[in-house]
């Protein structure tokens, strides 16, 4: 199972770190190792989420997100993204900017930089409400009860999720403008920039979410009659009912929002990456590799049913995209370092799995006591 799941990222790692080897020695070779460890402990809340929305597919969009989709997120992301960064932050084109990352790397290294507010506030965004969805639903298990109840029950407001998160810009964009103003900038300077590039994320978040939503409650009836067909064969023919996972336009625009929601998740590790290299081709090799190892952890996950077992880890992962929504609004203003927005998102993941396996154990336990035979009952013929 591991082989099958993860050997294109062994096979994708091992051509990778040859090439960087091959072209760059040794320098090469450790930088590209570096930046794939980066990535995978910066997107492991990535994995965690994808695959509670890909459990949801069938096999043909499952294997849709791992081929097609793993090239929009190895190419596009993070190849494509930091040259069209700079191509646009710049006014140059596309192939000017490849030049200008080749041939003068800290200027193309700031300009990434300058476009940090936008791509920060975007990708902030975006992911807050991911989280405050998650947050202000009411479901039937609770990681961290006391908090999550009375926060489930504030979601039965109207839109009171979309309200919060523009409440966080609104809150961003003033400490963003009051630190320009205080350092001789007027107040519409970078703060314009942080609302539109924030709004442009909310919005994103509202029409692919929503056209996701849209076709998926749209094709439920089908399914569940879908579902209750095939239960019924399969009693007939004495065999186990299978889930019928979503297809066509319901499952598309799931795959459009596991991109854009990978998307996201690249910006901090594209713009950290910048912390360790500038080297354009070795970002994304490394980083490539990084967004291998993280759809194959997805499909794991979902053909594993880890999610099912282990109740919390879709907990912690949401958890996660919270503090990386927030850190990434906060670097806006703050420089926060690399080790911080990963680490806290593995130790939220780390502590969902262990409260996981600590439920389980107390379930198993409470199973036995309930299996086991009554020690006080009167033995018979006494």
């Amino acid at each position: 199972m591991i082989l099958k799941t993860f050997g294109w990222s062994f096979g994708v790692t091992a051509i990778g770190l040859a090439a960087a080897f091959y072209f760059w020695g040794w320098e090469g070779f450790a930088v590209v190792a570096i930046l794939s460890v980066l990535e995978i402990s910066l997107s492991f809340d990535n994995a965690v989420v994808n695959a509670g929305v890909l459990k949801k597919m069938n096999a043909f969009w499952q294997r849709i997100f791992l081929t097609i989709g793993i090239l929009i997120a190895v190419f596009g992301m993070r190849l494509v993204f930091p040259v069209a960064i700079v191509s646009v932050t710049a006014g140059v084109g596309p192939i000017d900017a490849v030049r200008l990352a080749l041939d003068e790397p800290d200027q193309y290294q700031q300009m990434v930089t300058d476009a940090h507010p936008s791509i920060a506030a975007f990708g902030g965004m975006f992911l807050l409400m991911i989280f405050l969805n998650f947050i202000f639903q009411e479901r039937d298990v609770h990681w961290l009860g006391p908090l999550e109840r009375p926060l489930a029950k504030l979601g039965r407001i109207d839109a009171f999720s979309v309200g919060v998160a523009l409440a966080a810009l609104l809150l961003t964009a003033s400490t963003v403008a009051t630190h320009a103003y205080q350092h001789g900038g007027t107040y519409s300077d970078e703060s314009s920039t942080v609302m539109l590039s924030g709004i442009a994320g909310l919005l994103t978040y509202l029409v692919v979410g929503g056209l996701s939503g849209f076709f998926e409650n749209k094709l439920e009836e089908d399914e569940e009659r879908e579902e209750a067909r095939a239960a019924e064969e399969a009693k007939a023919a004495g065999q186990q009912p299978t889930v019928v996972g979503l297809a066509g336009r319901a499952a598309f625009f799931l795959f459009i929002y596991l991109e854009v929601l990978d998307a996201s998740f690249s910006f901090d590790g594209v713009i950290g990456a910048f912390a360790i290299t500038n080297h354009i081709f070795w970002m994304a090799l490394g980083l490539g590799i990084g967004a291998m190892y993280v759809r194959s952890l997805t499909i794991y996950l979902v053909r594993e049913g880890t999610l099912d077992e282990y109740r919390y880890l879709e907990h912690g992962a949401h958890y996660a995209i919270g503090a990386l929504a927030t850190m990434l609004l906060v670097s806006i203003r703050w420089h926060l370092p690399e080790w911080v927005t990963g680490g806290v998102g593995v130790a939220l993941i780390g502590l969902s799995f262990w409260s996981s396996v600590r439920a389980n154990r107390a379930e198993a336990a409470a199973r036995r006591e309930d299996d086991s035979p009554d020690k006080t009952a009167i033995p018979s013929g006494v």
